[in-house]
């Protein structure tokens, strides 16, 4: 697999624990990184979210057994 993408991703750098959370508090970084990031299509080509049964962010979402999870925006609704 190319590792391109792994090393271009704005998330990077951040802990797996971010980067891997299940609560929207805890993966605020990894959201806004991914709000930035030049590789998200590849991202969720290799991570496959929804076939995976995904944990965490990917591709400017928050996943949780592979759906989207709801996030709330920071007017307090949630954000599909």
């Amino acid at each position: 697999m190319d590792g391109y993408w792994q090393a271009a991703a704005a998330c990077a750098g951040l802990p797996p624990a971010v980067v891997f959370a299940r609560k929207p508090k805890d993966a605020a970084p990894a959201l806004r990184a991914c709000a930035v990031c030049p590789v998200r299509r590849q991202c969720v080509s290799a991570v496959a979210p929804a076939e995976s049964l995904f944990d965490g962010v990917c591709g400017g979402r928050l996943w949780r057994n592979g759906r989207p999870a709801a996030v709330p925006s920071s007017s307090g609704s949630p954000r599909d």
